[in-house]
């Protein structure tokens, strides 16, 4: 086929055709968001010419009101996953390749097609920190609990073409995806009219991760998908969207002196969020973005997720061409992206206005020290507002006895995190240049705070080290930990034993602040319910003053070796001193040493796999299991309608944390009881994330968040429901077998901003697990909603009028969903009808969540997993009889 719109363009790089998006858009590209002309161009390479024409009207047309119902494709470049997402996608793929092969398709044929990179980062914990060998000892366990995932990760490395796997100890996803993986603009071999043809193109691409977006920091277009929906893309099902609304931010002026990206990103997050952004495009403009260093966007942008946006968008400019060159991309290819950003309209123009849905702005130079909590990361809170804030929420304990020093606020956790901040390395220039301070003037953070810094480059180190600030971290608690997402995702291993047993003793109600993007209750450790996001220097105030209830910009962090009161204006350093100590510590090597030492490592090396096309799975083993959602879908005409008992009734802000934990598994829990009794050490069971293979784990951890409240039965323990036939308490996953044995549908039903959180596939696996036929919410956060639809489970919003909190439903209570799946379509009404067991009646017209076509036909099919192995039997039928 002939593309249309195209030209060419010649450098040192050789000459490259690639789509003309001036031709293709002509007068109307200047005012185009800078995210939707790399839609267009990812549209007109469409191989159908209808698709990719009827695509460039949907984008072009967009510009008349900013909004648009018309759905265009979208194929992004690469796939991007960490292992624990990875691992039950690889748990699916070993199952479905079981499935095809028992069907008599080959399984061999069921590969990705399109390159897939998976990092190994999420279940590293901080076991022990603030000591010379925690890496070494974090690193050991690390393999020691997580070895037969790991041999089940190099078999797919080995077998599953277009798979790669980093190693352990390499780095988060989001830093690798910028430091190594990102080319901005990528080239292509195709074959054309004369031969073979080298293109350029957008480096695009969707994770299995909600925080993917920091790569729009770098200028390309990403965003956070779930495991089920990359699984889709994986193996070619389209990715349909409808054309996205786009939230203009202006940036004006420059970050004022005591400011950092942090503060930034968290007023980004609060406004945002204040503006009902639900899953919108997000893009960045005005003056003030070129102040902005990469790494700074990559803060602002890391948060997406957390101001309810898909992306967090920063065009192409000098700033992306600097960070190429810090990290070591070669000059030929900071070229390419230069000339080609310049060539089809890519390039940022600090003075473009393009139209956007909505407008902010922004004023730099208005923002100082901000800080967020202390459950929800858009709750911003100012310095001096945090001691009214955390005061009520720390009293009541018991007074201490004599020799116990640990406060009523103590701060229990002080951790830097890896991928929200870490990536800015001036945000850790700065928080060393605190440390060193800091430990020159002789204070240290007391006994009761676990310290750590976990990065998510291991160039990290020796940056910090060449500027000399790595000993002075170290000093004060913050040596490296490991490389990994580690305390931000809850890995933070125990606490120190004198918090616990002044958690046992006296009740104290201890506090977490960290540099993260979340602080859900009992996210970042099971036990602790209230933190506080924070900058990296922040965080080691924090630290060493030990307090929660506590004004850091006014109040003493500590005394001195000279007897004298330290308050961080002693601490804070200048911006000339960071910019002088970051031109001291990069060094563009660093990037590919550090990671080529980390991936030698004998730990990885050693590590046997399996080379058969179907995995050899263990009867015994408690990390992968075969599971049982994966198979061909339901062979019956689906029913237009049913009546289904409620089994969880819940209330706003359910996360995917409250859905399905991520924490370490608790040894008297459901989950536990049954890896015990299976062999497991009770001592060490392991996080939650670890065993997301496992589904018969996973299905016993549901709901099991010691802050969920069920409406059927409040005063019951987390995880529990009502068998509403008998009226017996029981575990949500029993009762739900009871009512699956007995033939009886049920629903769950929810309040606002349900799903929020981690791009969590197994929140929607295990609700379907659940036997749950639909969801039924005032409102869902993007990427639950698409798993749900993933999992061939409906996603309903009810009106304003029906809250879960004052319906008030009780056991016995019916829903009657009328909602026929080969009759619907998207955003289609569904009469939902409540029936009470006392014989009253309500109803209302609920919202079917189907933004696209593609969503419809996921719901016909049962969902994706069945979509794929009907296509992939089919395609192996069509080539058997050609």
């Amino acid at each position: 086929m002939v593309q249309p719109f195209t030209s060419t363009l010649t450098g040192p790089f050789g000459t490259l055709r690639h789509i003309d998006l001036r031709a293709a858009a002509g007068g109307a590209l200047e005012r185009m968001p800078w995210c939707h002309r790399v839609l267009l161009e990812n549209v007109l390479r469409q191989p159908d010419a209808a698709v990719a024409e009827a695509g460039r009207r949907a984008l072009l047309g967009w510009l008349e009101t900013g909004r648009s119902e018309a759905e265009i494709p979208y194929a992004p470049g690469r796939i991007l996953m960490h292992d624990t997402t990875c691992g039950p996608a690889l748990v699916d793929i070993a199952a479905m390749r079981d499935a095809l092969a028992e069907a008599g398709g080959d399984p061999a044929r069921l590969n990705p097609a399109c390159p897939v990179a998976t990092s190994t980062d999420h279940s590293v914990a901080v076991d022990v920190s603030a000591r010379p060998d925690a890496l070494r000892h974090n690193m050991t366990r690390e393999m020691e609990r997580n070895a037969e995932r790991y041999r089940f990760m190099k078999w797919a490395a080995n077998t599953v073409r277009g798979f790669r796997v980093f190693p352990p100890g390499t780095g988060i996803m989001h830093t690798i995806n910028m430091e190594r993986l990102a080319t901005v603009v990528a080239v292509e071999e195709r074959t054309g009219e004369h031969g073979g043809e080298r293109w350029a193109v957008p480096d695009t691409l969707v994770g299995t991760d909600s925080h993917t977006p920091m790569i729009n920091s770098l200028g390309v277009l990403g965003w956070g998908v779930g495991g089920i929906e990359a699984e889709a893309v994986m193996f070619g099902v389209p990715l349909a969207l409808r054309v996205p609304e786009v939230i203009g931010v202006r940036l004006d002026g420059h970050l004022a002196e005591g400011a950092l990206a942090t503060d930034l990103a968290l007023v980004v997050t609060e406004r945002l969020r204040k503006l009902g952004i639900a899953g919108e495009f997000v893009e960045f403009f005005g003056a003030g973005v070129a102040s902005l260093s990469a790494g700074e966007r990559s803060v602002v942008a890391n948060m997406a997720p957390e101001y309810g946006a898909s992306t967090g968008f920063f065009p192409i400019d000098a700033r992306t061409l600097a960070y190429l060159r810090d990290t070591g991309r070669d000059e030929t290819h900071q070229a390419l992206v230069a000339a080609y950003a310049q060539a089809i309209g890519l390039w940022y123009a600090p003075n473009a206005s393009p139209r956007y849905t909505e407008t902010i702005t922004i004023d730099l130079g208005s923002l100082g020290p901000t800080l967020a909590g202390p459950r929800r990361p858009h709750d911003r809170l100012a310095p001096d507002q945090v001691p009214a804030v955390m005061a009520p929420l720390v009293t009541g304990a018991a007074p201490p006895a004599e020799g116990d020093e640990v406060p009523e606020d103590a701060v229990a956790i002080a951790a830097i995190t890896s991928c929200t901040n870490t990536t800015d390395l001036g945000l850790l220039v700065a928080a060393g240049l605190l440390a060193r301070k800091a430990r020159r003037l002789g204070l240290h953070p007391p006994a009761w705070v676990k310290t750590s810094l976990t990065p998510g480059s291991p160039a990290t180190a020796r940056r910090l080290a060449r500027a000399g600030l790595l000993e002075d971290l170290e000093a004060l608690g913050f040596g490296i930990a490991a490389y990994g997402c580690a305390t931000c995702i809850g890995n933070s291993g125990p606490l120190l034993p004198v918090v616990a047993e002044a958690m046992e003793r006296r009740g104290i109600k201890p506090v977490v602040v960290l540099s993260g993007n979340r602080n859900f209750p009992g996210r970042v450790h099971p036990q602790l319910t209230s933190a506080l996001l924070a900058s990296p220097p922040l965080v080691i105030a924090w630290a060493l003053s030990g307090r929660a209830v506590l004004d850091v910009t006014r109040d003493p962090l500590g005394i001195g070796t000279n007897g004298e009161v330290v308050r961080l204006a002693d601490l804070w350093p200048t911006s000339e001193e960071i910019e002088a100590a970051l031109a001291a510590a990069v060094d563009p090597d660093d990037v590919a040493t550090a990671y080529a030492e980390t991936e030698a490592s004998p730990l990885w090396r050693d590590l046997e796999a399996p080379n058969t096309q179907r995995f050899p799975w263990d009867p015994e083993s408690t990390y992968q299991r075969r599971p049982p959602f994966v198979n061909f879908g339901p062979q019956d005409a689906p029913v237009p309608s049913f009546v289904a008992h409620p089994l969880l009734v819940l209330v706003d802000d359910i996360t995917t944390d409250h859905i399905s934990p991520a924490s370490a598994i608790p040894a008297g829990s459901d989950a536990g009881r049954h890896l015990i009794a299976r062999g497991a050490d009770p001592q060490d069971l392991n996080v939650y994330a670890s065993r997301r293979g496992n589904w018969e784990v996973m299905l016993r951890g549901l709901f099991t968040n010691r802050t969920v409240v069920n409406q059927l039965c409040p005063d019951a323990p987390a995880g529990h429901t009502v068998f509403a036939p008998t009226g017996e308490v029981q575990p949500v996953w029993i009762a739900a077998d009871r009512y699956a044995q007995a033939g009886l549908p049920t629903v769950l039903i929810a309040g606002e901003r349900y799903g929020t959180g981690s791009s969590r596939d197994w929140a929607a696996k295990g609700t379907h697990l659940l036997g749950v036929r639909a969801v039924l919410a005032q409102s869902f956060e993007r990427i639950h909603r698409s798993n749900l639809v993933g999992m061939g489970i409906l996603p309903l919003r009810l009106p304003s009028a029906w809250r879960p909190d004052t319906l008030k439903i009780a056991p016995g209570d019916r829903v009657e969903v009328h909602a026929d799946p080969m009759a619907l379509e998207p955003r289609a009404s569904v009469r939902v009808v409540l029936r009470r067991a006392s014989g009253a009646v309500e109803q209302c017209e609920a919202t079917a969540l189907l933004e696209t076509a593609l969503d419809v036909a996921l719901i016909q099919a049962g969902g994706v997993i069945p979509m794929i192995l009907r296509r992939a039997l089919a395609a192996a039928s069509i080539q058997k009889t050609t």
